[in-house]
């Protein structure tokens, strides 16, 4: 058996949809004897997590799965394991590392504790 990280795609309606399309990229673990298993695994989890639930202006929301976009088989699974990556390009590399600093702050700022 091995061990393989999913790129599972979601898009998410709010009412009858007239917004700006958005998408949830979730990264899942999968354990399989093969790529064609691990595949098969990740599509029924996208399958499953689909969602509709109220919002609270009273719209109908839904989380459609898309498809299974990535499947990456990992070498080992251990501390500092390499699970995704992905390299692009920014029109404002201040911009972007601003960003990267803020979201740093924002959960070193978080209280994890449950006491």
């Amino acid at each position: 058996m091995s061990w393989y990280v999913a790129k599972i795609i979601f898009q998410i309606v709010s009412g009858e949809g007239n917004h700006q399309p958005q998408f949830d990229e979730q990264l899942r673990l999968v354990k399989a004897d093969d790529e064609k298993q691990a595949l098969e695994k990740a599509c029924d989890l996208g399958r499953k997590n689909q969602d509709r639930f109220v919002n609270s202006q009273q719209q109908t929301v839904q989380w459609h799965f898309i498809d299974v976009a990535e499947l990456n088989k990992l070498s080992e699974l251990a501390d500092g394991t390499e699970l995704y990556y992905n390299i692009h390009e920014e029109p404002d590399a201040d911009l972007y590392i601003k960003w990267a600093h803020h979201k740093s702050a924002l959960l070193n700022k978080t209280d994890y504790s449950f006491s």
